[in-house]
């Protein structure tokens, strides 16, 4: 036993000795004369997700810019359709939640498996009167408006944590309109019935999230302004800008400075500052950008809502989508009809539209590298 430690010990030291003479059996010139190598940087997740960008052909570019819809709840079909898609994410609607979520989470996961970069997985889980979880029992509007907001954010810290163990990525669940009027169709929702209480609610529920899952907010610039339904119509307001940004801007300017990584753009039309629909107007989304100071992800509502809408003008789905990444948005959010026919259709019409310059393509690039980023926080 003394041998062997004794043997140890000589190991020991000539290890010592090599390390001290810059090692054994190697060379002999002193550490001064060797050229010293300065330590590597890691790339920011900034330049990776220019690379990955940068590595896509013009097809794969503009489908990572669309969240889609694919119906019902066989997730090998859902699977095969990201397969061949390569959407940059997925919606879940009612009929995609199937009665075990165990399963909806196994789902998400085989879905992310035939996704070059991880999907982001989004769905209106506001609580209440829009709720797709079952399990989703938490506090919502009408239990929290013009509440404590201490309230309101421990409901969406639950809400959020149960969205994340599903796999679920993008809450559109934290409505930033405000109205005082029960009539209103928005009412229901909504988390303040004044631009104060509004605010101090929406920017807890965001915090709540914080961490779990991103948070939306919508729909910019406000529903509470605008009567009617936008799944159906196109609300409009003839509020003048300036009031608009006393009533209606606080509460999505609370939720900004709070951390809200989405702001979802509505169908929403107000002549006084423009005379398209918010989602298609490059004046809405400068005065998003430049006035509230947001450089997060600006997603479409549905783009479907707009065909709904009955206005002939909207009612080509592949334009509509084009004309909305033009006027600044990020992402189009795209929930019906749910077909392979109609994503390529969509894929096809926005890189022709980059090719022609109907789309800036610094408008373009500048989108795509923004959604990366966000995809890549999730490997």
């Amino acid at each position: 036993m003394r041998g062997i430690r004794r043997f140890a010990g000589l190991v020991a030291a000539t290890l010592i000795t090599c390390a001290v003479v810059a090692g054994c059996g190697g060379s002999s010139s002193s550490p001064s004369n060797s050229p010293t190598q300065p330590p590597s940087t890691p790339p920011t997740t900034t330049q990776l997700a220019q690379e990955r960008w940068e590595s896509m052909d013009i097809e794969e570019q503009a489908a990572s810019l669309l969240m889609l819809y694919y119906p019902g709840t066989d997730a090998g079909a859902t699977a095969e359709f990201v397969r061949e898609i390569q959407p940059g994410g997925l919606v879940l609607m009612g009929d995609n939640i199937p009665a075990d979520e165990a399963t909806l989470a196994d789902s998400i996961e085989s879905w992310n498996a035939e996704a070059a970069h991880p999907l982001l997985i989004g769905i209106d889980e506001e609580g209440g009167t829009v709720t797709r979880l079952p399990s989703d029992t938490f506090p919502a509007a009408p239990q929290l408006r013009d509440g404590a907001p201490a309230n309101t954010r421990a409901a969406f810290t639950d809400r959020g944590q149960l969205l994340h163990d599903l796999g679920i990525t993008v809450n559109f669940g934290v409505i930033a309109d405000v109205t005082d009027d029960p009539g209103s169709f928005i009412w229901p929702r909504v988390l303040g019935s004044t631009p104060e209480a509004a605010s101090e609610n929406v920017a807890a529920a965001v915090e709540g999230e914080g961490g779990s899952v991103s948070s939306t907010l919508k729909h910019f610039p406000g529903h509470g302004l605008a009567a009617g339904d936008s799944h159906i119509s196109i609300p409009t307001s003839d509020i003048a800008l300036d009031e608009w940004r006393e009533s209606a801007a606080p509460p999505f300017a609370a939720g900004i400075d709070a951390g809200a990584e989405f702001v979802m753009i509505g169908h929403l039309r107000f002549p006084e500052v423009s005379d398209q629909p918010a989602s298609l107007s490059p004046e809405w989304h400068k005065i998003l950008r430049d006035e509230l100071g947001f450089d997060g992800i600006v997603i479409t509502d549905s783009m479907s809502m707009l065909l709904d809408s009955g206005e002939p003008q909207y009612a080509d789905p592949v334009q509509n989508a084009v004309d909305s990444l033009a006027a600044g948005s990020t992402m189009v959010l795209m929930v019906a009809p749910g077909t392979t026919e109609n994503a390529h259709a969509l894929v096809d019409g926005i890189a022709s539209a980059v090719q022609s310059g109907e789309i800036d393509q610094d408008t373009f690039d500048s989108a795509g590298i923004l959604l990366m980023e966000q995809r890549l926080e999730l490997e």
